[in-house]
């Protein structure tokens, strides 16, 4: 199964990374296109301009904010399909500008992709062994300032 991580702008890219795609709907202050290094911009899969204001970084607001964002998730499955597609081929690094590395716009999309990822896997594990696949998820690390 191929990694999906997530990682602030700030840090180094590394070849391992595998596709970079940048998921937030207003392009982070001071970097260029070229010291991202990103595959792409997908800010159609960020959440609405009026959810991000509302959440504005509040911790005490993350787990309303994740709930209204998985709502926005659905309306967008073909976005979420087609990060689920880019997987199967290869490793996906989900690119974010938030200072919190923990409760950001890009934990929660592949908090959500894991999700979609594990019910597909799921299904076909469950076809192949009778057993159902596990997942393991991988915790972002680093330091930025």
């Amino acid at each position: 199964m191929n990694a999906l991580r997530i990682k602030r702008v700030c840090r180094a890219p590394r070849t391992s990374e595998g596709t970079r795609i940048l998921v937030d709907r207003v392009w982070p202050r001071g970097m260029t296109r070229d010291r991202l290094r990103i595959a792409e911009w997908s800010k159609d899969i960020a959440p609405s301009a009026n959810l991000r204001r509302s959440f504005n970084h509040d911790p005490a607001k993350w787990d309303g904010f994740r709930k209204s964002y998985f709502r926005e998730l659905a309306d967008k499955r073909s976005l979420v399909s087609r990060l689920l597609r880019l997987l199967e081929e290869g490793a996906v690094t989900l690119v974010y500008g938030a200072r919190d590395e923990t409760l950001n716009t890009a934990a929660a999309l592949k908090h959500n992709i894991e999700g979609e990822r594990g019910k597909h896997n799921h299904f076909a594990s469950s076809m192949h062994t009778g057993r159902p696949m596990h997942l393991t998820r991988a915790a972002a690390k680093g330091e930025c300032r």
